[in-house]
């Protein structure tokens, strides 16, 4: 098994364009596995800035075919061209998958280095791909080993010690731009009920606001702040709430949009000025809005460019931890892949050995000379075995397990069937938190 990912972000192309390609991204991995043989495992994660694709395929040359295949669902869904598609994305094969999900999930590849959301927006992926089954054995392992590399890397270095993350750095922005610093004077309109919309209520929480009101266009506001606090909107004092607010915040990423002329409609009679922070990928915030008097806009790209930079030292170390991770988990991965093979060889040595057993218990009984006759063929069959086992570890080292298993079959006529484990017995699925940021 092979494994490989397709990755847009925000390093490569426009968020606008990441927004595009995103949409219909719940539907990807089942559609890929179901219209695919070369595609065998899938699990995407989707974020603000971020839209990859981390798939498993039978062999190497099956990769080009399973990108293919992703890129043809990616175009369906999205309604974007083939072409612009696969422009888009980026292809990772090999320990430069396993390299660049650790760095992600330890939040080195993030618009805000050491942000905290990215590493549960990797969890939520691979618990979502198993409730849909699309996880296979090999992509499971992979994101549980990113979600550990990221919890050491918080454990052991000063990265993201300060707690940033992209909602703090646009709340941030907002009290920079404010005439009033104050957050417990302001009156604040979060849209979403999602994992920002909560990481945002409790900075909020944080920062002294206790004016917050909550509208979700799917009607969860009143579950949301239940449990959260704040005012639970609807569609019909949804206008009031943002006439008299001094800070907006989308977070929602639905197809309901506040435009600008609906916004300057029920702003016409304020006084006070509005900040309106934009943190959906998918804009809940016409980008005309910003152009309106009073109204100050803040994107995610207002989010990147402020960003403050970690000092070289946490991040030197968190490279070293994310690499020798990595490495770690290549390895790994590498001696797992022969083991079959190596119990092949075992078994089909031993068979031959107690076929002959057979043959000798046939002729002279059970008796003493049997027993050590058998006792020398085991002795020696272990040691003919020893030096094979060796060189087995030895090859998967250096990646060359593919070699040992083709000598078995040229050898000894040994097919080495890989085996069937379900991903779903290593990591039980958890139904909890499965809606994304």
């Amino acid at each position: 098994m092979v494994l490989f990912s397709l990755v847009a972000t925000h390093a490569d192309i426009d968020l606008e364009t990441v927004a595009q390609l995103s949409n219909g991204a719940s539907g990807v991995a089942t559609s890929a596995l179901s219209g695919s043989p070369a595609v065998t495992g899938a699990v995407v994660l989707a974020t603000c800035n971020r839209y990859e694709i981390y798939g498993e395929a039978p062999h190497a040359d099956d990769v080009e075919a399973a990108r293919a295949a992703l890129v043809a669902e990616i175009s369906g869904l999205s309604g974007l061209n083939e072409q612009l598609v696969s422009r888009s994305f980026s292809t990772r094969t090999g320990p430069d998958v396993t390299q660049h999900l650790f760095a992600v999930s330890a939040g080195l590849d993030s618009a805000v280095v050491g942000e905290r959301e990215i590493a549960g927006q990797v969890r939520r992926a691979l618990i979502t791909a198993q409730h849909e089954g699309t996880a296979s054995p090999g992509l499971v392992r992979l994101f549980q080993a990113a979600s550990k590399t990221a919890k050491d890397v918080g454990a052991q270095t000063a990265l993201g010690s300060r707690g940033l993350s992209i909602v703090s750095v646009a709340l941030d922005l907002a009290t920079d731009l404010s005439e009033n610093p104050d957050w417990s004077a302001k009156k604040v309109v979060v849209f979403g009920t999602g994992a920002y919309a909560g990481a945002t209520m409790a900075l909020l929480r944080e920062r002294g606001c206790t004016d917050i009101s909550v509208f979700s266009s799917s009607g969860r506001a009143e579950g949301f702040v239940a449990t959260r606090g704040g005012t639970a909107l609807d569609s019909d004092s949804l206008p009031a709430a943002v006439a008299v607010a001094d800070v907006m915040i989308g977070c929602s990423g639905s197809d309901t949009r506040v435009e600008a002329d609906e916004l300057a409609e029920v702003r016409a009679g304020a006084t006070q000025p509005l900040i309106a922070i934009d943190l959906a990928l998918t804009h809940d915030f016409d980008p005309e809005v910003g152009g309106l008097d009073g109204v100050e806009l803040l994107t995610l790209e207002s989010v990147r460019l402020a960003a403050p930079q970690e000092q070289a030292e946490s991040l030197t170390q968190a490279s070293g931890i994310v690499s020798s991770a990595a490495k770690a988990f290549e390895q790994e991965r590498e001696a797992r892949s022969v083991d079959t093979a190596i119990v092949a060889l075992r078994r089909h040595t031993m068979n031959v050995l107690d076929a002959e057993m057979e043959k000798v218990r046939a002729r002279h009984g059970c008796t003493a000379a049997a027993e050590e006759v058998e006792f020398a063929l085991r002795r020696m069959v272990k040691q003919l075995l020893h030096v094979p086992t060796v060189r087995a570890r030895e090859l998967a080292a250096n990646g060359q397990q593919e070699d040992y298993v083709a000598a078995l079959e040229t050898l000894y006529g040994i097919t080495v069937e890989q085996p069937a484990a379900a991903a779903q017995a290593e990591c039980p699925v958890d139904h909890q938190g499965l809606e994304s940021a």
